[in-house]
């Protein structure tokens, strides 16, 4: 009775170990096939956000979808570590596979041959096509701001261990790329490339202009109304409790068609009144109830791009349009007008003011009006329209660049410089920055330099 009391214990011994080994091995099969998901679908889910989605990211203020918007700056490497990763972790899930399916089933006993082998590359191609390749990028294709964001903690953490390897590995490959970009035939071109292949393209007798036109129609998709918009602060916004007198004095100072009404402040705006509206009663007194005139505004977000405001324009009729930012306050205006600046140059008419945003006093120096648009500068001085993108921040205009390289405030004279710009304070105006003078040294700096 002893001996039999010894070898059941033996024998349920030596299964207990190989269960317990196998529970463990399942546990990591099971970790390691929920990464491989989560990699999968996310590298789907980054990589389908287009210009548009990104620049809407940009305006939120949720963590986990700013975290999207900071792991693309760096896609090359982003996407590398993505694929190390899952390189990795698709070899383990294979090899412990292999183990558990050895564990689990007697194939000795068959007598087949090539059958165990069969059976092992069915079983893990089936396990890697389902849970790394099928489901994650369905369900990343479906919705891919929503897979980005609740699985971008993963992500960050893989670009973290990975980033090192990757960088290497996208440093030799930019390499070879270079090497061979002579044979390349892709049909995907920067913004620079095409204005390139424009200035080439286009016959010596086409004029400038039009040259601009087609440079324009190619930026068009990618422009945000945050970037074209009027400022709040060139608002010229009419206070809904005024006498209809005060009323027609502000229609006649400032010689707009269309003013937006607002109560107390421009962050309540209550509708728009249009110039055509208030000719047939201009000669009443100052007593009417000019209230009926308003008509209703329409607002629109500053992330929203321009191509697809145009639509809404065209759709609804209407040519001016209230910008708001994502906590409901007044940023801006936006008319027809400025949309359309945009592909075929300025469009001026007799009451816009005469001078100048941008004044060139030679090759290497600039008079510029603060609030002139970085895009608009850019465009000006032939020069790529993101080089200013990695210190200008949030910024848009020209003074808000100051102000990003400054840090601070700046005095009347300051002087701040970026790889071969020198940018000056010439003029403040009520706090301010109106006026400033830009110098382009011949040779460019090699580090930026703040003062």
């Amino acid at each position: 009775m002893e001996t039999h009391s010894g070898n059941t214990y033996f024998l349920a011994t030596q299964v207990l170990v190989p269960l317990s080994q196998d529970s463990s091995l399942i546990l990591l099969m099971s970790l390691l096939l929920f990464l491989s998901f989560a990699i999968a679908g996310s590298e789907v889910a980054f990589f389908s956000l287009s210009y548009k989605d990104i620049q809407i990211l940009k305006g939120k203020h949720s963590k986990s979808l700013k975290r999207i918007v900071t792991l693309l700056e760096d896609p090359k490497r982003l996407l590398t570590s993505m694929l190390i990763a899952n390189s990795f972790i698709n070899i383990c899930i294979i090899l412990i596979a292999n183990i558990l399916i050895n564990d689990l089933f007697v194939f000795d006993q068959i007598g087949i041959p090539g059958f165990e082998f069969i059976i092992k590359v069915i079983a893990v191609t089936l396990l890697l096509l389902f849970f790394g390749e099928i489901l994650p990028k369905v369900m990343a294709t479906q919705n891919n701001i929503r897979f980005a964001s609740d699985f971008g903690g993963i992500i960050q953490v893989v670009y973290f261990i990975f980033s090192k390897p990757s960088g290497i590995m996208v440093k030799y490959t930019n390499v070879i790329e270079n090497k061979l970009a002579n044979k390349n035939t892709g049909t995907t071109y920067s913004m620079e490339e095409l204005d390139h292949a424009i200035d080439l393209t286009t016959s010596p007798n086409q004029q400038e202009n039009e040259k601009k036109i087609l440079k324009g129609i190619v930026k068009f998709g990618n422009i945000s109304v945050k970037q074209i918009m009027k400022t709040r602060l060139d608002v010229y916004g009419v206070e809904s409790s005024i006498h209809f007198q005060e009323l027609l004095e502000h229609i006649k100072e400032h010689n707009y068609s269309r003013f937006p009404v607002f109560k107390e402040d421009l962050d309540t705006i209550v509708g728009m009144i249009h110039t055509k509206d208030v000719l047939p009663h201009i000669s009443e007194n100052e007593n009417f109830n000019w209230d009926s005139l308003i008509r209703p505004a329409f607002f629109v977000h500053e992330q929203k791009m321009i191509e697809d405001l145009l639509k809404e324009f065209q759709l609804k009729r209407i040519h001016f349009a209230v910008v708001v930012d994502e906590f409901g306050g007044t940023s801006g205006i936006i008319t027809l007008e400025d949309i359309l600046e945009e592909i075929v140059g300025d469009i001026k008419d007799e009451f816009d003011e005469e001078e100048a945003m941008i004044k060139k006093v030679d090759d290497f120096h600039y008079l510029v009006e603060g609030k002139t648009t970085i895009i608009d500068f850019c465009n000006y001085i032939d020069l790529s329209t993101s080089f200013f993108d990695a210190v200008k921040g949030e910024s848009d205009t020209v003074a808000g660049l100051f102000l990003e390289l400054a840090g601070a405030f700046p005095t009347l004279q300051q002087v701040v410089k970026f790889k071969q710009f020198s940018l000056t304070v010439l003029e403040i105006q009520k706090n301010r920055i109106h006026k400033i003078q830009v110098i382009i040294n011949p040779q460019p700096a090699i580090n930026s330099e703040n003062v």
